[in-house]
């Protein structure tokens, strides 16, 4: 029985309780079981009954559950770090841990004003970030962010320096006869010509997803983009800021999404795969220059938040990366990744309504359209994202539609980023749910 207590995100939803978990599917208290697509939020790398990952809670929880990180450093908190660091881009060697995604985004907005302040060039004030980007809904990450419809109610409240560039979307956005080099190149261009026209002694940094999720859909850059956005970066002394929050921690096919890049970042920020939902967590990652700078000028990073470094969300970190290794998941990722990949576009590639599918490992997107050849999107009326969440639900099967994809007001999309222990089985079931979710959807809106 819902609570009258209890502030739902979304007041009047009528969400089933969930009771339990098993492997890739959660059980409500009925017994009805949903096969978790999509991780709730491309969370749940490894499932939801790990039993490596309990034991280690449990084992942090019967040694020492918390203790302030002003007083006290912890085993786990350094073996997490230690484990980062060793998987990290090549320059990044500290890390800075936090509770979640949106923490860890305002921690690196601050040490990156921070360390300019430290070296002597307080003068540098701006971000760049992208539109239709999503960085989280803290104020800071909000405004660097370019989620329209999560900014629009905040606009009095955002930061006036967070500026933006456009996406990278060559399928949505190339001119017509424009090759992807020649599309990157141009939203290069784009971006030097930002900074120039701030004063790059004025930027601080550039804040991008390498393959954009919730907001957008699964959209990786095109080959060379982000080459050239590091040499851009270098060019003006600007930190390059990559926000791996829900591409990171394996879920593309490598534990560092920048790997595939084959670009090194500043900072780099994890959360959601991190715990794998089995704690809070997230971190912040830097380049030593930047830990040096403070280290040697205040000594201090002026930023914390009371659960940092939490013993127990760092106990489950550890195990979480553990298993991925133990199991081998990140090239079962990229080979189950590949195989659901090819059954969406063999069953929905000639779909009326499904313009797009893109991703890259287990993070995949559809997007929906009115018309394939226009490539125009419905109306928000027809609230196409809402309705194919509520008919996946029934059919058992959880994905993450959004809307606003296009620009914020226009487009839909679904999100798929299933647990990286996804079976030939599940593929199968996952694409039959999800068109008769589609089905149903559809057949509303002609019927409309």
């Amino acid at each position: 029985m819902p609570s009258r207590h209890l502030f739902q995100r979304q007041i009047s939803a009528d969400l089933p309780a969930v009771a339990g978990g098993e492997g890739v599917w959660l059980i409500d208290g009925e017994g009805r079981r949903y096969l978790d697509a999509c991780g709730g939020a491309a969370v749940s790398s490894l499932g939801h009954s790990n039993d490596a990952v309990r034991a280690a809670m449990k084992r942090q929880i019967d040694t020492i559950a918390w203790a302030h990180t002003s007083f006290f450093t912890s085993e786990p908190a350094e073996r997490l770090a230690e484990l980062l660091a060793a998987r990290a881009p090549e320059g990044i060697e500290r890390v800075y841990l936090v509770s979640g995604g949106s923490e860890a985004l305002e921690a690196a907005l601050k040490l990156a004003r921070q360390y300019f302040v430290e070296i002597g060039e307080p003068g540098r004030v701006n971000f760049i970030g992208r539109w239709q980007s999503y960085h989280g809904n803290t104020l800071g990450a909000l405004a660097v962010g370019g989620n329209r419809w999560r900014r629009d109610p905040f606009e009095p409240l955002l930061a006036a320096n967070m500026h933006h560039v456009a996406p990278c979307h060559y399928w949505r956005w190339a001119e017509e006869g424009e090759t992807e080099a020649q599309y990157g190149a141009r939203l290069a261009a784009e971006f030097e010509a930002k900074i120039e026209a701030l004063g790059p002694e004025t930027v601080i940094g550039f804040i991008a997803e390498p393959v954009v999720g919730a907001t957008m859909g699964a959209v990786p850059a095109v080959e060379g983009y982000f080459t050239r956005i590091r040499e851009i970066c270098d060019k003006y002394g600007i930190l390059m800021i990559l926000d791996e929050v829900m591409c990171g921690c394996g879920r593309t096919g490598s534990f560092f999404a920048a790997e595939a890049e084959g670009v090194a970042p500043d900072i780099v920020c994890v959360a959601k795969g991190l715990g794998a939902g089995y704690q809070p967590t997230g971190a912040m990652l830097c380049a030593e220059t930047i830990h040096e700078a403070i280290r040697t000028g205040s000594g201090h990073f002026q930023h914390g938040h009371t659960f940092m470094g939490h013993p127990v969300a760092a106990a489950a970190s550890v195990a979480v990366i553990e298993e991925i290794e133990r199991l081998d998941l990140l090239a079962r990722v990229r080979t189950t990744g590949a195989a659901l990949k090819a059954a969406l576009e063999d069953r929905f590639g000639q779909h009326p309504f499904v313009g797009d599918i893109r991703g890259r490992g287990l993070l995949i997107g559809l997007e929906l359209v009115a018309d394939r050849d226009s490539k125009q999107p419905f109306e928000p009326v027809d609230r196409i994202a809402p309705r194919l969440k509520r008919a996946a639900m029934q059919s058992g099967l959880m994905c993450y539609p959004n809307g606003g994809t296009v620009d914020g007001k226009y487009g839909d999309h679904v999100l798929l980023a299933p647990p990286f222990i996804l079976e030939e089985t599940h593929i199968e079931l996952i694409v039959d749910r999800l068109e008769e979710a589609l089905d149903q959807v559809f057949d509303q809106a002609r019927a409309a």
